[in-house]
């Protein structure tokens, strides 16, 4: 179950901090990094903070964008330690380590998603998870560090792997990945910008509560594929040229005869 477990560091500026997540990744039994766009890459000072763990940062992966680090995961839970104007479904990290554990014995990649030193995560980084956990720590002092927070979430991910260990409860929901997902909000967007209901000059904030409304309800993949189909049909109606798209598990495409997208 921990081999389904990704940490993701976005934009970190110090390769120590790369180093020290590593070597709290592999206390846990978790190896699986992936960095997006770091300002250093992990070299000697992140290999001597590793320690043991240089094996973790031998075999990180490098990527230019959140987006191809989330393509195949199937749930995302990214840390926040600020409030937000939008809220969105939060868990504890003991929560946290339940649900990964959960959807991971049924097989889904799961993805953890850590900020910026400084800054955390953007709000359109954040929008990107299902679910966003935080850390409870003392409000008078609350200052973690990257690899204590990598730490404390990876702990209840182990925590809750070993619990599950003897009886391994998989889940019977089929989630689609975060690129469908991705691909489904471009397709929503574009449709209601046919039927004229989002303003191109001024979108305002629709597709971000309509994000938050779907990553809540969190639709399985047939579901999904009814939404899909639900789209193009409004596509037609409006007379948009409609978005090709396909699925094996359903019978149902919505398809431009005259035109491919």
């Amino acid at each position: 179950m921990l081999n389904q477990i990704r940490v993701v560091l976005v934009g970190t500026t110090d390769q120590r901090n790369i180093g020290s997540a590593a070597r709290a990744m592999k206390t846990m039994g978790i190896h699986e990094l992936v960095l997006v766009q770091p300002e250093e890459l992990p070299e000697g000072k992140a290999q001597a903070l590793a320690a043991g763990a240089t094996d973790v940062l031998a075999k990180a992966k490098i990527v230019d964008s959140l987006s191809e680090a989330l393509a195949d995961c199937g749930l995302v839970l990214a840390t926040s330690a600020r409030n937000r104007t939008l809220d969105w479904p939060q868990l504890t990290p003991r929560e946290a380590g339940v649900k990964g554990i959960t959807e991971a014995a049924g097989g889904a990649k799961v993805a953890i998603i850590f900020g910026r030193e400084a800054s955390g995560l953007t709000n359109e980084e954040l929008q990107m998870a299902d679910f966003h956990v935080h850390i409870p720590a003392n409000p008078d002092y609350s200052s973690l560090n990257l690899a204590m927070a990598v730490q404390t979430v990876t702990y209840e991910l182990r925590m809750a792997a070993l619990a599950a260990q003897e009886q391994v409860q998989t889940i019977e929901e089929d989630y689609p990945l975060r690129d469908d997902l991705e691909n489904f909000y471009a397709h929503l967007e574009r449709a209601l910008g046919a039927t004229g209901f989002i303003v191109r000059k001024h979108p305002g904030m629709v597709m971000t509560k309509l994000r938050r409304l779907f990553n809540r309800a969190r639709p399985e993949k047939n579901e999904l594929n009814i939404l899909r189909g639900v789209l193009a049909s409004v596509e037609r109606a409006s007379g948009a040229q409609v978005t090709e798209y396909s699925d094996s598990d359903s019978d149902m495409n919505a398809k431009d005869d005259s035109s491919s997208s």
